[in-house]
């Protein structure tokens, strides 16, 4: 039995053949299509109409595709109702961090540059796909407490603790482990930890954000090595197994 079903949007049919033969060897279902408007039809067709009708669990997408760029089509998964909490990797030749950083920033959940390492990539999709269960798992449960290891987000209460010690957050620091938290292992931009944090008419900046991260470390102490800096990009917090 399979253990997910991927569509790959991909124009270059070297790679597009070397992603579905070590995905299909991963038992992954493997649906491969080469231009965007096409990935745009496929994603808005009913799963019971279309020929595979295995729902999609993970979507790889090249950045520079025919017709609708993988930009485009990013932005359009986390509008669309059916597909906005699905997991996105980014595959681009665009190795600038800006460009990297528009990726994340339209929705993309983790990125991949060309030429890439087969392993490297198989370990990026592992991840990926064991975090959309773990969300499908929360999401279904509704948890209002989220464990990482030794500490442990409660959200009814607002606080977060290890090994059960609270730890004196402020809101600012609380609201970032809370995008931290409710989506271990994915990068997270300085941009979208701005428009996270923001409130109201108070401005935050960029350098707020390293601020307000450098803070929490401090508070995290020996699990500081929690949150990992993306140089160029913004952070993340690991997942545990």
């Amino acid at each position: 039995m399979a253990k997910g079903h991927i569509l790959v949007v991909e124009d270059e049919r070297d790679i597009s053949d070397l992603l579905k033969l070590q995905l299909q060897s991963m038992d992954y279902q493997v649906t491969v299509i080469e231009n965007g408007d096409s990935a745009l039809e496929l994603i808005q067709t009913p799963v019971e109409q279309r020929e595979n009708s295995t729902p999609i669990d993970l979507y790889i997408l090249d950045r520079m595709l025919p017709g609708t760029d993988g930009l485009e089509i990013c932005k359009f998964l986390r509008m669309y109702r059916q597909t906005k909490e699905k997991p996105i990797l980014m595959v681009t030749a665009l190795t600038e961090p800006e460009h990297i950083i528009e990726g994340l920033d339209a929705g993309g959940d983790d990125y991949i540059n060309k030429p890439f390492d087969i392993n490297i990539l198989a370990a990026r999709v592992r991840s990926l796909m064991r975090r959309s269960t773990q969300m499908e798992k929360s999401n279904a449960a509704t948890e209002e407490v989220i464990t990482l290891g030794p500490i442990t987000l409660d959200m009814s209460q607002c606080k977060v603790s290890i090994d059960g010690s609270d730890l004196d957050l402020t809101l600012s620091e609380y609201k970032l482990m809370v995008a931290f938290f409710h989506q271990p292992g994915k990068v997270l931009t300085r941009n979208q930890l701005v428009e996270f944090i923001q409130d109201g008419p108070v401005h935050v900046t960029d350098r707020t954000i390293d601020t307000h991260v450098f803070g929490l470390r401090k508070k995290l102490g020996d699990h500081s090595e929690l949150i990992e800096t993306i140089r160029g990009i913004g952070y993340r917090v690991k997942s545990y197994v």
